[in-house]
């Protein structure tokens, strides 16, 4: 019984350390290029397998844009 409260001690500064961080400094969850503008990216692909890439010019600038609004610096 002994060992059983030696690790509930251990675990309450842990516990104490996650408390004390502030939200602000807590990173904010990044969007992944994989994740961000599904809607685009499924017309887009759907567009260049059935048609090919040089007919699908006007949809691959608009993923492409959708991408930069989302952050990414394509």
């Amino acid at each position: 019984m002994g060992n059983a409260n030696h690790k509930v001690e251990a675990a309450a500064p842990t516990n104490a350390l996650i408390a004390s961080v502030p939200p602000s400094e807590e990173q904010p969850k990044k969007l992944k290029p994989c994740c961000a503008c599904p809607e685009t990216k499924r017309a887009r692909d759907t567009c260049i397998i059935e048609n090919g890439e040089e007919n699908c010019q006007h949809l691959i600038l608009a993923h492409k844009e959708c991408m930069r609004k989302a952050g990414f610096n394509i």
